[in-house]
């Protein structure tokens, strides 16, 4: 099960919780609240807000996508929003160059946000990679990057197998419109 990625909206919630942490983040803690967003928006609403696809770590779950824009810079993607808005990393910070507005984001999602950023965002990059070793789905790669299955993690959060049946069925729906939008 995937979800499909949306640079623009991903672009609005980093902005977001750049914004919030008035200051240039470091990478690594931006990923991490980003998963936790993720996850609480999947718990909540049955859907991400990036649409990323997720990895096991050494250092703890990652947004794929987000860590390549990051890591690669437009190497693979030169076209996406990310290099307008996000600087290239500097001292394993990131700041925001240009306000993509939030038009993207629902009501909702700007809510995880905030209180994602409320409850971790004074945690030190650090401290915030060892808690997230304790999300139930994470698994020790060991030097590698081990994917994390979106019906993994709905099963951590206690959905159970006919719910994650119609997550599925509604995430296909949403994938063939958005797909029949983009055509």
């Amino acid at each position: 099960m995937e979800f499909n990625y949306d640079p623009l909206k991903t672009v609005q919630a980093v902005a977001l919780f750049l914004k919030l942490n008035k200051q240039p983040m470091k990478y690594m803690k931006l990923i991490k609240l980003l998963y936790l967003a993720d996850r609480i928006a999947l718990d909540r609403m049955d859907d991400t807000i990036t649409g990323d696809n997720y990895v096991s770590m050494d250092h703890g779950p990652v947004l794929s996508k987000v860590y390549d824009l990051i890591n690669h810079g437009p190497l693979y993607d030169k076209d996406n929003p990310w290099f307008k808005y996000i600087s290239p990393p500097q001292k394993y910070c990131v700041e925001l160059c240009d306000d993509p507005g939030n038009d993207e984001l629902c009501e909702e999602e700007e809510k995880i946000i905030e209180g994602v950023y409320k409850i971790f965002g004074h945690i030190n990059v650090w401290e915030l990679s060892n808690l997230t070793h304790f999300i139930p789905e994470w698994r020790n790669p060991h030097g590698s990057a081990i994917p994390i299955r979106i019906d993994d993690i709905l099963r951590e959060l206690g959905k159970n197998e006919d719910d994650i049946k119609a997550i599925r069925r509604d995430m296909v729906k949403e994938n063939y419109f958005d797909m029949m939008l983009a055509s």
